[in-house]
């Protein structure tokens, strides 16, 4: 079965052609961070007409890289839900108009439950049941999985999501954006160890995250040192910060692991392409005994593969979604 996956929940173009829910054949995503980059952040009008602006050649180009033609589809995938609403409409729509012009089945799925099939594309595979993180701009969730499309949803964050904090603390520093490889980039070279900044809610007994009050920790930080910051300064700041961040999801994610009594963790989103998150889940897993599995980080990013492979599996399980569906920005 060839099946196109379409997604556009947030600030990224994507389109992807995968075989059978695990073999891919093409991913094509176009960024969109040249438009939002001198304002900062996502700008939601922006985002939309970009994708407007975008998604037929991003489907062409998928299509082509895939070595196919649209007659040559069997099932259409796309991001229903959550995400920017002006952003999810410009997929959801585009992908109803094809799926009706074709008489494609079509099928919808939610973005975080496909982070989480991502670690399966390629053919790995995967012993059930798990604990799934999901790690990303917009999302911070810890999830059981019973099986690929069976998700029970164990908590989240209350407030900013580890993505949202980087970008933030990115901002901060001044290292520009996106944040997230900004502060990656520069803690290379500073001590994780130098600043002792909080850890909240680790030891709070439940799966739920809190990282706005680590971001004001830094601010405030910054604030009080009352002179520039110098290089190493800054490369400090960045490795304390995100090894709090990782101390956090890793104690969050383990537990949640032991308490379960499982031992396979699968990680998905954004901010799995974190270089000392995915060191930090490896080793850790590695002492526990827990087999981690983390998607490689053109996978970790919002992209349409992940969409067509859960897209697949639904299909299978479920049936087509219909075009009587709408999109939706929150969980």
């Amino acid at each position: 079965m060839l099946v196109l996956g379409i997604e556009t929940s947030c600030d990224e173009t994507a389109a992807a052609v995968v075989r059978d829910g695990r073999i891919v054949l093409s991913n094509v995503v176009f960024s969109q961070d040249p438009v939002h980059r001198e304002y900062g952040g996502i700008v939601p009008e922006l985002a939309s007409r970009a994708h407007l602006e975008s998604i037929d050649f991003v489907v062409g180009k998928a299509l082509s890289d895939g070595g196919c033609l649209i007659e040559d589809i069997d099932l259409l995938g796309v991001t229903y839900c959550p995400g920017l609403m002006g952003s999810l409409l410009v997929g959801v729509s585009y992908a109803k108009a094809l799926a009706f012009a074709t008489r494609t089945p079509l099928v919808k799925v939610n973005h975080i439950e496909a982070h989480l099939y991502a670690p399966l594309l390629g053919g790995n595979g995967i012993e059930f049941p798990a604990i799934g993180l999901v790690v990303s701009g917009g999302h911070s969730s810890l999830f059981y999985c019973g099986g690929a499309g069976e998700y029970e949803f164990l908590g989240g964050t209350r407030d900013d999501a580890p993505g949202e904090a980087f970008d933030k603390v990115a901002k901060i520093l001044g290292l520009g954006y996106p944040g997230g490889p900004a502060v990656d980039a520069a803690s290379g070279e500073g001590d994780p160890g130098r600043i002792p900044f909080p850890r909240p809610m680790m030891g709070g007994g439940d799966c739920n995250f809190s990282f706005s009050g680590l971001k004001t920790a830094v601010l405030y930080h910054v604030k009080g040192h009352n002179k520039p910051l110098l290089p190493g300064h800054v490369a400090d700041i960045c490795a304390s910060f995100q090894e709090a961040v990782v101390d956090v999801l890793a104690a969050k994610t383990f537990s949640a692991a032991s308490e379960r009594g499982v031992s396979t963790v699968i990680i998905g989103g954004g901010v799995a392409c974190n270089r000392r998150l995915r060191e930090r889940m490896i080793s850790e897993g590695r002492l526990r005994g827990v087999s981690v599995h983390l998607p490689g980080p053109e996978l970790c990013m919002d992209n349409a593969a992940m969409v067509a492979g859960l897209a697949c599996h639904v299909y299978n399980t479920e049936g087509p979604s219909g075009l009587d569906f709408d999109a939706v920005p929150t969980v």
